[in-house]
């Protein structure tokens, strides 16, 4: 039973309000009423009609719906319009003020019952922490956002079990990211919940940990799902990002072209939207398609620039990300030492719980630096190292390079059994691609 039906709880409200106002029970009833029936609402003996309910808000001087739910009176809109603000504090990449924020507005929300404005609240605390690198802390505010909105339609639960997947993907849990991805999928479009908002966010979500797990195949085809929703969708910011999560397949695919250039587009919405923190991101892709196209001037500029817009905002995982493809490109351009100083620098942020691909690939790129060198006893414990983090994450493509690395190494020092197993290995995982989820790829959405 909910407050408005419950007359024991109208009827004490009543009794306070009326006491605070130095009413006596006659004063509250006239003219309509006896003070007899205030008398026995105000014991709870009976249900007040709304007719009667609006007398008496009038009487006492408030609104309404303040004397039915015992909220103030635009409670409920006044905290919307400081959502928005703290949606904007985190959208300009300033994490710790938007948490600060969402703290406050999570503590009225809970206050006075407003489930959700909790779920929003909850919901903002979980990307607050994903910028800071908290993962674990992320994670749980992403479960409390679900389990408050366990009694909503699941299109309105998508951005919580997404905010969930990218922790556990950035924490190097890339099986279980993707099968969260892929069964919230899976459950919208065999149940006909065509939400474009919540698809386009789920697709572009999943294409970052495909990659990673060498599922080349399902990342293109979730591109191409996620284009195609794009004109559907109200949401910029959810447009832009969709766009910087295609560059990335579309470079696999060898279409530097067209990957700039859904870059571009996305960079341009990040400016209107002056999402700081999503266009330092964008600065780092287009990094990474220079490199990859082998403009090392021009992606060494944009990931020095990524790198000094993360940095100033705090996001401290997505920092040491940038801060390791920068050091790759600083290493093709002969400036080693830099880069090995960059990279472990990376390491002291970075561990197998938190940001493990990147502790992999800082280990990866320390490795062929002293290989390079031929310290080889140096080289080999890095390759190790980022192996071990590799496997735990299952990202195949990685893993099968890594092990060609490390092969080649064994081969030049003599060990030439233990370089076979290092080359089976790698094979093992290049023979298996795609083999990313718990079942097969989801159903596609009606396009």
């Amino acid at each position: 039973m909910s407050e408005r039906d419950d007359p024991v709880i109208i009827g004490r409200r009543v009794q306070q309000l009326r006491a605070e106002r130095g009413l006596t029970q006659k004063q509250l009833a006239e003219p309509a009423y006896t003070p007899a029936y205030i008398s026995t609402l105000e014991a709870g003996r009976v249900r007040p009609s709304d007719g009667a309910l609006r007398h008496i808000a009038e009487r006492l001087g408030i609104a309404y719906e303040e004397l039915v739910t015992g909220r103030p009176a635009h409670l409920a809109t006044d905290l919307r319009l400081r959502l928005t603000e703290a949606q904007r504090t985190l959208a300009s990449g300033e994490a710790e003020e938007a948490a600060e924020q969402y703290t406050a507005l999570l503590a009225e929300a809970e206050g006075h019952e407003l489930a959700d404005v909790q779920a929003v609240a909850l919901l903002g605390l979980g990307e607050c922490a994903l910028d800071t690198g908290e993962l674990s802390v992320a994670r749980e505010y992403f479960e409390r956002s679900e389990h408050v909105l366990a009694d909503v339609p699941l299109p309105a639960r998508v951005p919580a079990l997404r905010g969930r997947a990218v922790s556990h993907y950035l924490a190097g849990e890339l099986r279980y990211a993707v099968y969260l991805l892929e069964s919230t999928l899976d459950e919208l479009n065999r149940g006909g919940l065509h939400d474009p908002d919540a698809l386009l966010l789920l697709y572009a979500s999943a294409i970052g940990p495909y990659m990673d797990m060498g599922a080349h195949a399902r990342a293109a085809q979730a591109a191409e799902f996620a284009l195609a929703l794009a004109p559907q969708s109200g949401d910029p910011a959810l447009v832009a990002r969709m766009h910087r999560s295609v560059a990335r397949t579309l470079l696999a695919e060898g279409r530097i072209a067209e990957a700039d250039t859904s870059l571009a587009k996305a960079a341009e919405l990040y400016r209107t939207l002056q999402i700081r923190t999503e266009l330092a991101n964008c600065h780092w892709m287009r990094g990474y398609v220079c490199a990859q196209n082998g403009e090392l001037g021009r992606a060494e500029a944009e990931l020095r620039q990524a790198l000094d817009m993360l940095s100033a905002k705090r996001a401290a995982l997505y920092s040491s990300q940038v801060a390791v493809e920068l050091a790759d490109v600083l290493h093709r351009r002969g400036k080693s030492g830099e880069a090995a100083a960059l990279l472990h620098d990376v390491l002291s942020d970075l561990s197998s719980e938190r940001g493990a691909l990147h502790s992999a690939a800082a280990h990866r790129l320390l490795g062929i630096i002293a290989d390079d060198a031929r310290d080889t006893e140096a080289a080999e414990e890095h390759y190790v190292r980022a192996l071990s983090l590799l496997e735990r994450a299952g990202a195949a493509g990685d893993l099968a390079d890594l092990c060609r690395l490390l092969g080649d190494l064994l081969r030049r020092t003599g060990r030439v059994e233990a370089a076979l197993d290092a080359y089976r290995t790698g094979l093992g995982h290049r023979t298996a691609p795609g083999t990313t989820t718990l079942g097969p790829a989801p159903a596609q959405p009606p396009l």
